[in-house]
């Protein structure tokens, strides 16, 4: 029996809507008040009449409602509705969760497109969702390359279970094509930012649909349960997709800009450390980061190791992406040595050329 993620079925995508639980600020700013108040009551009643008149905003802050079951009683089938029609009126991130509705609920063919909209955009939901639909080839075309960027980018924005998703994705997707897919990450993600500033600008010019980029909308913040990590199986080996051209290569793997399970602290060799440093200049990627501060930390954990012996850090800002290395490494062979003492610590790791 093929076994594929379990995640890429309906059981964790409840999970995934929870961590958008917060309504927006429209012109119904007193429910919004009254909702930052815990008054969840007297919100959705201040969002009736507006929602009754179409108000987008208002749509959307009542499905938030019903769906939280937060001044009302919880209704999954009420919220669905009033987010397909807040949908209908333009509301962006009404989409997004209309979609993650769909999924749920086992109308997968109609949920895709909805889906992909949003990963274009940069939902980290639906690029883990979109991401496990690529490496099972399960509503959407097998694509190994596509699904590791996807779910790089999701694991980023601090998706917990996109981290978990990666480790079993590692056993199976050639360095090769993880390599290729840290570009490819790159590029979407940049793609994302000006679809984003795009729709920002044609909704502050009015030429889009009403709250397109929700430019005017100011969050409030709702307390919202991060989905819990689902057991996920190995998929079966499959044939991989033909490697795209050599790319330039980058981190293996991406840490959260929000907080995601800490990684073992890597185990201590029985051996003792080389005490000669390495005069070489040949380096080892260690990870990608969108916070900054987050390589600073990998750091501080790894700089002990010994398979690092001798090497010093550099840091390589490049757009939202701070690259953590170590160089110092006499040979490739050095580099790939310790690369492979890291890995067997659970690790992430990437030799790389001189530099």
């Amino acid at each position: 029996m093929a076994w594929k993620f379990a995640t890429t079925r309906t059981v964790l995508v409840a999970g995934l809507l929870a961590t958008a639980a917060a309504p927006v600020l429209a012109d119904v700013k007193a429910g919004v008040d009254a909702w930052s108040e815990g008054d969840y009551a007297r919100a959705v009643a201040e969002w009736q009449e507006p929602a009754a008149a179409g108000d987008a905003d208002a749509l959307f802050n009542l499905a938030q409602a019903y769906r939280l079951g937060r001044g009302v009683p919880a209704d999954a089938a009420r919220a669905r509705q009033l987010y397909e029609e807040a949908a209908r009126r333009g509301h962006v991130r009404a989409a997004d969760n209309y979609g993650l509705m769909l999924f749920q609920a086992g109308e997968q063919e109609k949920a895709m497109p909805l889906i992909r909209a949003a990963a274009e955009r940069g939902d980290p939901r639906a690029e883990y969702v979109l991401g496990l639909s690529h490496f099972n080839a399960d509503y959407a075309p097998r694509d190994w390359v596509r699904a590791y960027a996807l779910m790089t980018l999701a694991q980023a924005q601090g998706l917990p279970q996109a981290q978990e998703a990666l480790v079993q994705m590692d056993q199976y997707i050639p360095m090769v094509q993880r390599q290729q897919a840290q570009s490819l990450a790159r590029q979407i993600e940049a793609d994302a930012a000006q679809q984003r500033s795009t729709e920002l600008a044609a909704a502050e010019l009015g030429t889009s649909p009403a709250n397109a980029a929700q430019p005017r909308n100011a969050v409030v913040t709702t307390p919202a349960a991060s989905p819990a990590p689902a057991p996920v199986p190995p998929p079966a080996p499959a044939p991989a997709p033909a490697p795209a051209p050599a790319p330039v290569p980058a981190a293996v793997s991406v840490a959260a800009s929000a907080p995601a399970r800490a990684a073992p602290a890597p185990a201590r060799a029985a051996a003792p450390a080389a005490t000669a440093k390495p005069a070489g200049r040949w380096r080892v990627q260690l990870g990608a980061f969108g916070v900054a501060g987050n390589a600073d930390r990998l750091w501080k954990r790894l700089s002990g190791n010994p398979a690092l012996a001798g090497t010093r850090k550099v840091l390589i800002s490049g757009g939202r992406i701070t690259r953590l290395l170590a160089t110092g490494f006499p040979s490739k062979t050095a580099a790939q040595q310790a690369c492979k003492r890291l890995e067997a610590q659970g690790q992430a790791c990437l030799p790389m050329g001189e530099g």
